[in-house]
């Protein structure tokens, strides 16, 4: 676990399956009188705006159950995951919730890729028993094992508020679906290519410079994003140097094109840019990758436009691991696609 800013915690080289920007949803709740759960899953942490009310009382910026009186003892919301994976760790934030969060929660997972009522089916495991909730605070707990799950079912009891809810680990990919490719692409990208670095596909944003204005995964998620929010940007560089992020590929493979989308970013995108790319072994610990004095030059430093989609093609001729993008001196990359061949 790191500490990202004195006010967000997370899991360090996981990604949150069920974060909506991956194309995670709510596909059912017991009870969402207060507020609906689909906060849940937004970014960042939770606002709370003073004296503002709805119909049905205080807004909150999250999901938020009436307070129960019989029947059932306890709460539930079922999310059906961005991408299948195996799950290494909960938070269960209950940000701004003081009086009216819930004492204890738990987490449920099922296997059920292409379910269209997972509520229904056998199978649920338990992948967190039920624990304490403390009010007004990010609430992180490590996941039991239990293999791959596409849909997982937070508990609380028996009533209450969550701001958001994430879960975080490893993508399950599944290699055979081929790439959907728009007009622009086409040009480029074969059918026969995959986007290496995807996350959708396992890849991971490991390590960067400097991540002041957008988070390292942004860059790596599913389809273009609705404004600069949505991207990897670092804050304005006063020294030497340049910004750097380095990413796990979700599987071996040999690059054939680099895209890097700079999609409103005008008057803050990088002016040049160059990717890098190694092979290590399994395992390998972010510092020694780094560090490392095997990376090798994939696409040689090149010009940049602002808020256009650029297609490099790079003639790799071994597989790789990892790559890392460098960005000169400074700025925001909507999106970075590796598409190239597993093997």
């Amino acid at each position: 676990m790191s500490q990202a800013s004195s006010s967000s915690a997370t899991f360090s080289g996981l990604v949150d399956l069920a974060a909506a920007g991956l194309g995670g949803r709510v596909v059912g709740t017991s009870d969402e009188f207060f507020a609906g759960a689909e906060s849940l899953l937004q970014p960042g942490r939770a606002q709370f705006i003073e004296g503002k009310f709805t119909d049905r009382g205080k807004w909150m910026d999250g999901w938020e159950s009436r307070r129960r009186r019989g029947g059932v003892d306890h709460d539930s919301c079922v999310v059906a995951l961005g991408a299948p994976g195996e799950i290494a760790g909960f938070d269960i934030d209950t940000q701004h919730f003081v009086g009216n969060h819930p004492p204890f929660a738990s987490v449920d997972g099922l296997w059920a890729p292409g379910v269209a009522d997972p509520l229904a089916q056998p199978g649920w495991a338990s992948l967190l028993d039920q624990a304490p909730l403390r009010p007004d605070a990010q609430n992180l707990f490590a996941a039991l094992p239990r293999g791959p799950v596409t849909h997982v079912r937070l508990n609380i009891f028996p009533d209450g508020g969550v701001a958001r809810f994430r879960a975080f680990g490893r993508v399950s990919p599944r290699w055979e679906a081929p790439p959907e490719l728009d007009d622009q692409a086409r040009p480029h990208v074969t059918p026969d290519l995959r986007d290496l670095a995807a996350v959708a596909n396992g890849g991971v944003a490991l390590a960067c410079s400097d991540a002041f204005f957008g988070p390292m995964n942004n860059l790596l998620l599913p389809g273009r994003p609705a404004d600069m929010g949505g991207g990897w940007e670092t804050r304005r560089r006063r020294g030497p140097g340049h910004d750097w992020i380095l990413i796990g590929l979700g599987g071996r493979g040999v690059p054939a094109v680099v895209e890097i989308d700079t999609r409103h970013f005008k008057g803050n995108f990088p002016d040049r840019a160059s990717v890098e790319a190694v092979e290590a072994p399994a395992g390998a610990r972010i510092t020694d990758l780094i560090a490392s004095s095997g990376w090798g030059g994939l696409l040689p430093e090149s010009r940049l436009r602002a808020d256009a989609r650029h297609f490099f093609p790079v003639a790799a001729t071994a597989a790789v691991t990892h790559v890392r993008l460098n960005i000169f001196p400074d700025g925001g990359v909507a999106r970075l696609r590796v598409w190239g061949r597993r093997s």
